[in-house]
């Protein structure tokens, strides 16, 4: 439900003042000004080993209003059941050299943070929305990822090299997803480019059949709510949710093939790597009892492949309800985190993606280990030394993990507030609620209009993750981003 509009300066305020409270810089420092203020454009291509794909019918598909546009796509069918895939990352190295102001301000915050009331980009946005962004109709350098894939969706072969690329059509999520489902028009940027239809089909048929083969190893298919902050005049009128769609699964499909390629060239090169790891929950017991709840059995043991199995068959029988299911399961896995891979080193793997080898590699103008990983690239292209050493990767990959934490508290922050906000003038309403969080620190209740969550203040006892409950609201304190409920027996 659409509320009143209210001014966005607050939170503004709010956003500013919780960046500096969790360890982030909201604006970039006065030298690292300076250094933008001296690029003159995107770097000039220089080197033999530099391949031109500026002819190939790349395309970038990513949200509405993004600029900051990470990573093209292009598919090529070979003679016999295979496709080349070939993913195009930009070369945010060429431009920010490592040590130098605007690269100390990146790893300082390691992520752009994206809140209700503003972004704060890890780079500044005339360079992540222009000179390191893969603009369309614009040459720019990239780290091309190139994946042999068979018509089973199991990638044969791969390989990682420098290339220069245009992107010829910028796409959205939303429209690619509804022309794909048959449930809307081309996206005219589609039309305006022969043969990108056809293009956007190839890659759409591949990238099923990776989920298909990935959710039968074990990958989780988990369908997530994200709180989207809507705008109209200058005010915002609502938090809705952004659901996921068949476009972001050919996106986020590829970007796993290509990262998995990424952390395995590495180590055939010999070289250590900064990797993306989830461990086993902790939890595991409180998954097998929402499975119990939903006439399902799980193993006692942790098994990813039994819950692959369980989710997609959750998603078939109660597609209106699996959202929720989700955000359970998200919270009872825990949070991802980096650490150091050393060559040789046994792998600790990624449980939500069912996967050995994994790291962070396509989205260097949004996080800093992409933009590690690069530079670990460029030195197996040359055979030359490593531009980290172990301490350093580890202290790194430590690092990135805590802001990746202190990021996301600031987003949840300001988004309670944005909450609060639209909430204040409904005290004493009730609300249909899931239950998203129960420790000591407080049981955490979600409610779907406006996309909110708050704490569970009163009859918070029996309840646990995933439970659903009729709760009121009693308090929203706009400045701290509190939402008080009481449940409703």
């Amino acid at each position: 439900m659409a509320q009143t509009g209210v001014s966005p300066d607050l939170l503004k305020s709010i956003a500013r003042r919780a960046m500096q409270q969790y360890g982030l810089e909201a604006d970039p420092p006065a030298a690292a000004l300076a250094q933008l203020k001296a690029i003159a454009g995107p770097p000039a291509p220089r080197g033999s080993e530099l391949r031109d794909l500026r002819a190939l019918l790349w395309c970038s598909i990513d949200n509405d209003t993004s600029l900051d546009l990470d990573q093209l796509t292009v598919a090529q069918p070979q003679t016999g059941d295979q496709v080349k895939v070939l993913v195009a990352v930009a070369d945010v190295d060429a431009t920010v050299a490592a040590g130098s102001p605007l690269d100390t301000h990146a790893r300082y915050n390691t992520t752009s943070v994206y809140t209700a009331a503003e972004i704060f980009p890890m780079l500044p946005e005339r360079l992540s929305t222009d000179i390191t962004s893969l603009a369309a109709n614009q040459p720019r350098l990239s780290i091309v990822i190139e994946l042999t894939i068979t018509s089973s969706g199991t990638v044969a072969s791969f390989d990682v090299y420098r290339a220069q690329v245009v992107n010829r059509a910028k796409l959205a999520y939303n429209s690619v997803a509804a022309w794909l489902d048959g449930q809307g028009p081309m996206p005219p940027a589609v039309a305006a480019v022969a043969g990108m239809d056809e293009q956007l089909r190839i890659q759409d048929r591949i990238a099923q059949q990776l989920k298909r083969v990935h959710q039968a190893q074990g990958a989780l298919g988990l369908t997530t709510l994200e709180a989207q902050a809507v705008y109209e005049g200058g005010a915002l009128i609502d938090l809705k949710q952004d659901e996921n769609n068949r476009a972001k699964d050919l996106i986020a499909y590829f970007m796993v093939a290509a990262n998995g390629a990424v952390a395995q060239y590495l180590e055939r090169q010999g070289y250590a790597s900064l990797r993306r790891v989830l461990r086993k929950p902790e939890r595991w017991d409180r998954i097998v009892a929402l499975a119990r709840g939903l006439g399902e059995n799980l193993p006692p043991q942790e098994d990813a492949s039994a819950l692959s199995a369980f989710l997609v068959k959750q998603q078939q029988r109660s597609p209106a309800q699996f959202a929720d299911l989700s955000l359970a399961i998200v919270k009872l896995l825990g949070a991802g985190e980096y650490v150091l891979k050393r060559p040789g080193q046994p792998a600790e793997g990624h449980f939500g993606l069912a996967v050995d080898d994994y790291t962070h590699a396509t989205a260097p103008n949004r996080r800093y280990p992409d933009v590690i990983v690069q530079r670990l690239l460029k030195a197996a292209f040359a055979r030359g030394t490593a531009p980290y050493a172990d301490d350093e990767l580890r202290e790194l990959a430590a690092h990135c993990t805590e802001q990746e934490g202190n990021a996301a508290k600031v987003e949840r922050l300001v988004r309670k507030s944005a909450a609060a906000l639209l909430l204040q003038t409904r005290i004493g309403q009730q609300f249909d609620a899931l239950v998203t969080g129960a420790s000591q620190k407080g049981t955490w209740v979600r409610i779907a209009q406006p996309l909110a969550e708050g704490m569970l203040v009163q009859g918070a006892q029996g309840v646990d993750v995933g439970d659903k409950v009729r709760v009121r609201l009693l308090h929203a304190d706009v400045e701290r981003g509190f939402i008080d409920f009481a449940r409703v027996p």
